[in-house]
């Protein structure tokens, strides 16, 4: 129904108590039964009662506060039409560096194809319609992901995808854009960086993160056999959960220091896991577990299934238990040899070239996190009014958003480039090859990222620490960006890593 055609004298004469009405962007809104509910009380209303309230609204809320009361707006002023740009579903965001390079309207890049980019639009509006709503939702309440997102991921072929290339798509028709077979790591990224945008650190691993860094490894290394069929299909329709157990109490980044065990029973048929795993993402839900053992002379990598020796209790941390994050006691489970992920005592090489994947999507993440927390400072100091002016018209702004728009468009370069080379390489050459260089990108992003959550935080105030309104992206960029420092590998370690490896190509002798 469309809204009424109101003057500006007529709203000025719904002026008091009882009888208030306002204008925001040229929009008129009855608020005089609003009062009782409004979360800043009645006198503030008073304030703005009768007049043009956009400056004032804008400088304390987000636009989604006026889509949530919507039901308020009686009409529209006289000869007016709104100014704010209100991005749709799916939609490109026109804020300046809110989105990286390529898919601006001036953007160019030798990377990206027409599929790449066809791709990026229907994850998008998938990621703004099904994910991001369910995602706020279970990140305040902490419960689980639900079934129903997990079947309308599988049916869109979105959980084969984000386990990266490989034969698991061939066959596919992804979203109708692409090819399994010609599903490539910018096509990777790209999903990656989209899933990220609904703003929910916990739920961004409870969305089946587990899933996305342990049945690569089951995929890789695993040898064929109907029982390995059988876990890859069920997984990638959901119905079945699995997830990577790795570190434990003892040994964290250092993998060596292992110490959950498995035993070969005396005919030889049969694993027996006994150990600790501890912080695994997803643990709580799962029906399979990727678990690194210590065995005989060496590591080994398991895959367990859920069991009677099998028992999980949640692990509160500083994101939302959403993530279903575990500590893990293996208690004499027993699993037949043939779950032997690669070949025995030799693990190690699974676990590491594991890893890449893995950190390449935690890179995908916290940079395209990083950059949704620049377009929210920008939003931010646009609109917000101090000292009469506003908040963009200080230099010492100006400052901070030029050192965090650098960091994202340097970060977003050399990971494009990254995930170029990737295209170009075998598995066992990344493993070779990339181990450093996404080990090193990892280690500088999540080091920007403290940077950007530093300024972010001051150029919001009060509200950067305030988990609604204004600042909640920025005070939940702030709060969880440690956990792309840790997990998979500290900065310290992986800028090691890096260092290491470049040395072991160092010639012996310079000129």
């Amino acid at each position: 129904m469309p809204h009424a055609a109101l003057t500006r004298e007529t709203v000025a004469s719904h002026n008091k108590p009882g009888d208030l009405w306002c204008i925001i962007d040229h929009k008129v809104y009855d608020l005089s039964d609003f009062v009782d509910a409004h979360p800043g009380g009645s006198v503030v209303l008073e304030q703005v009662a009768g007049t043009d309230a956009t400056k004032a609204f804008y400088n304390l809320h987000r636009q989604e506060v006026l889509e949530k009361y919507s039901s308020l707006c009686i009409g529209t002023v006289e000869g007016e039409k709104s100014e704010v740009v209100v991005r749709g579903i799916g939609e490109l965001s026109t804020v300046p560096y809110a989105e990286p390079l390529w898919l601006r309207p001036e953007g160019k890049s030798p990377y990206f194809k027409d599929s790449h980019r066809a791709l990026q639009r229907k994850v998008r509006g998938f990621v703004d319609e099904f994910v991001t709503p369910e995602a706020q939702e279970k990140e305040k309440d902490g419960t689980y992901i639900s079934q129903e997102l997990i079947d309308r991921m599988a049916k869109n072929d979105l959980l084969a995808m984000r386990l990266g290339p490989g034969k698991h798509l061939n066959g596919k028709n992804l979203l109708g854009v692409v090819k399994g077979e010609e599903f490539d790591y910018l096509h990777d990224m790209v999903q990656a960086q989209e899933f990220v945008r609904s703003n929910a650190r916990g739920f961004q691993d409870g969305n089946m993160a587990g899933m996305m860094i342990s049945l690569t490894a089951v995929l890789q290394w695993m040898p064929d056999s109907p029982f390995k069929r059988q876990v890859v299909e069920d997984v990638l329709a959901g119905k079945k959960k699995i997830c990577l157990a790795i570190t434990e109490a003892f040994a964290g980044s250092d993998v060596a220091g292992l110490r959950t065990t498995a035993t070969k029973t005396k005919d030889g048929k049969h694993y027996v896991i006994r150990g600790t795993k501890k912080w695994i993402t997803n643990g709580m839900w799962c029906d399979y577990f990727v678990v690194g053992c210590r065995t005989e002379k060496g590591f080994s990598v398991i895959l367990v299934d859920r069991q009677e020796g099998v028992e999980t209790c949640l692990i509160k941390t500083s994101y939302s238990t959403t993530a279903g994050t575990a500590f893990i006691e293996f208690n004499d489970a027993k699993v037949p040899v043939g779950n032997l992920l690669g070949e025995e005592d030799k693990g190690f090489i699974v676990i590491m070239s594991n890893f890449n994947h893995e950190r390449f999507m935690m890179c995908c993440g916290v940079i395209r996190m990083s950059r949704t927390v620049v377009e929210e400072c920008l939003k931010w100091c646009n609109q917000r009014i101090v000292f009469g002016k506003p908040l963009i018209e200080q230099a010492a702004i100006r400052q901070k958003l030029a050192k965090m728009i650098s960091l994202v468009e340097a970060n977003q370069a050399w990971l494009e480039s990254i995930a170029y080379q990737m295209t170009t390489m075998s598995y066992a050459e990344q493993s070779k090859h990339l181990g450093g260089p996404i080990g090193l990108l990892k280690s500088y992003a999540t080091r920007s990222a403290h940077d950007i959550a530093d300024e972010a935080v001051n150029i919001f105030g009060g509200r950067g620490i305030t988990q609604s309104g204004m600042g909640k992206v920025v005070e939940m960029f702030h709060r969880t960006y440690k956990f792309d420092a840790i997990l998979g590998g500290t900065e310290e370690i992986l800028a090691d890593l890096g260092v290491r490896q470049a040395m072991k190509k160092m010639p012996k002798a310079m000129l």
